[in-house]
Parts: structure tokens; sequence; C-alpha cells
């Protein structure tokens, strides 16, 4: 990942922390910079930097982006070719960025709770990526998610009658 790439994962973690629902525009977050920590950074600086002209910080700017972030600044370098932070296959990093995909999208659905589980649930589980592809077969087959829907998540009223169908069943069985 560039420095570039990192800066603008930031701003978009930022905006959903701050209730934005999207990244924070480089306009904002230098604002921000400037209310909260009192320093300045300009616009056309962080736009060199996320658009690779610029392909390393000043130590000054490091230290007070990961003060802003709360980050380490280790963090805010370009990641080597290749690089990846543990010895694993091409899969388990591909799915580990899924995972983080789907943790970021979580956070910004945190005002529907259900989805935001939803998303949790999937990026925790250990093979997301088989879950998805499973999810799109599901999809599309025709007539399967209506009938999956009704068995696993059925309404309130509808699982009340199914209970009260099968003891009722029982019921007229035992007395026969």
């Amino acid at each position: 990942m560039t420095l570039g790439d990192k800066i603008r994962y930031l701003r978009e973690v930022e905006g959903s922390l701050r209730g934005l629902d999207r990244a924070m525009t480089q306009q904002e977050l230098v604002r921000a910079i400037e209310a909260e920590t009192g320093s300045r950074l300009s616009q056309s600086y962080l736009s060199q930097l996320e658009g690779g002209a610029r392909p390393h910080l000043t130590n000054t700017t490091r230290q007070l982006l990961a003060r802003f972030f709360k980050i380490h600044p280790g963090y805010l370098v370009s990641d080597p070719e290749g690089y990846s932070p543990e010895l694993q296959s091409e899969l388990r990093h591909l799915e580990n960025k899924l995972d983080l995909w789907l943790i970021s999208g979580a956070e910004r659905f945190s005002r529907d709770p259900e989805l935001e589980q939803a998303l949790l649930t999937l990026a925790r589980h250990e093979h997301s990526r088989e879950c998805l592809l499973l999810l799109e077969s599901i999809l599309e087959t025709p007539g399967l998610v209506p009938r999956l829907t009704e068995v696993l998540r059925p309404k309130p009223e509808q699982a009340a009658n199914r209970v009260g169908h099968r003891v009722g069943t029982r019921k007229q069985g035992a007395v026969k």
C-alpha cells in the first residue's frame, strides 16, 4: 500500500468515525487538523502526497498526521512492493484485505445495527471470501432468497404461527 493509499484510507475511516458516512475531503481534513492541533498543513501538499507526486513525508508532517489520526508514525510510509506483514498465502492476504474492507463497511453503516452486525460477522468468519461466493450462488438461484428469508429470518407473526402449528399438530396427534 502506498503512502497516498494510506492517507486516503485514513480520511475514509476518519469521515466514518465523525458520522459523515463518507471520506473526509482533503479540505475538511486540513481544517480539522488546524482546529484540533493548531498546526497547519496545506491541501495542495496533502494532494501531492495522495497523488504520489511527493512519495515521502517530512518528519514534522508524519508526526502531525500520526497524532491527528491516532496511529503509529511508522504506518505513514509506503510499503515495499510485495510486502506482507506476515508469512501467509496470497489467498489469506486477499481474505485479510476483504475482512478489513468489510469492517470499514460496517463502520459506515453504524446507523443500521443489523447490517453493521452482519458485515462484522462476515468479516470475523474464517472463510469470509467463501461466504461471499456462497451468497452469490444463493442470489443467482431463482426463488432461494425469499425461501431462506422465510425459514431463517421469519417475521415474528410467522414464527409464532409455526410454533403454534407444531404444538397443535402434536396435541392432535396425541389425542388420536
